[in-house]
């Protein structure tokens, strides 16, 4: 008879186990787990319906600690306790998993770390959402074998397509992340028809590569970027309502 439990057993022997995959299916956990757990928190902390739920930790002196703090110090510990354990025992599986959560807690405030103010609750503040998404799909593919790129060959032509390769792959990434596709760009590094894909659509109206090459120099390629990644898109829609469900409203104040 088949549960939960067997499914799982099964699930980390064969899959897992059998691949060295255990680690970073971990680390995974633990940064959706611990991403999830600290949203619900600073959500309720905001609710005026739980004045019972714990607040921010503030000293008299008005210094805020913010939990990425916490999440830096998690990644810290499990890092070098994880590199002493050489790869082997269960003590590094332990350190994976709070690898995870520290880094969840980390990119919870990702917006904080390029802004210089708390802009938690800010429309800059959903940066953190997005990177939180871009992140876990780049866990996941390398979970389930997906490599970047791999450079080798047995004689030098060899060599030179696999490095030639990479090197068009790369500027192709790069073209996705200055346009503003970071998803394409991500995913791009793993399949890189996704990034030929991102390379050779329009950028987003405010991108780096949009002020270099459209704006003045194109206009109709700017106002093409505008229709394109318009606010009323359903995808954007989409997005801005995802951010909503995940990171609350935005803060007035």
């Amino acid at each position: 008879m088949l549960t939960i439990a067997s499914i799982f057993t099964d699930f980390w022997q064969n899959q897992l186990v059998e691949n060295d995959q255990q680690a970073i299916f971990l680390v995974l956990v633990g940064f959706l787990g611990s991403f999830v757990f600290i949203r619900i928190s600073t959500r309720l902390m905001r609710s005026p319906r739980v004045p019972w739920w714990p607040g921010s930790i503030v000293s008299e002196s008005g210094v805020h600690l913010h939990h990425l703090v916490f999440g830096i110090v998690a990644m810290m510990a499990a890092g070098t306790i994880g590199f002493a354990t050489f790869g082997q025992g269960p003590w590094f599986e332990v350190m994976a998993l709070l690898f995870g959560i520290g880094a969840g807690l980390t990119i919870d405030e990702f917006a904080l770390w390029v802004h210089l103010d708390d802009v938690y609750w800010a429309e800059e503040g959903r940066r953190s959402i997005d990177a939180t998404v871009i992140a876990a799909v780049l866990m996941a593919l390398i979970m389930f074998g997906g490599r970047p790129f791999e450079i080798g060959g047995e004689d030098t032509g060899a060599l030179l397509f696999s490095v030639g390769y990479v090197l068009i792959n790369f500027t192709l990434v790069g073209i996705c992340f200055l346009k503003e596709r970071l998803l394409h760009g991500i995913v791009g590094f793993f399949f890189p028809p996704v990034a030929l894909y991102g390379a050779w659509r329009v950028g987003k109206p405010k991108s780096a590569w949009a002020k270099r090459r459209y704006a003045e120099r194109n206009p109709g390629k700017q106002a093409l970027a505008e229709v394109r990644f318009s606010p009323e898109r359903r995808t954007e829609r989409f997005k801005e309502w995802f951010r909503d469900a995940v990171g609350g409203g935005i803060s007035q104040h």
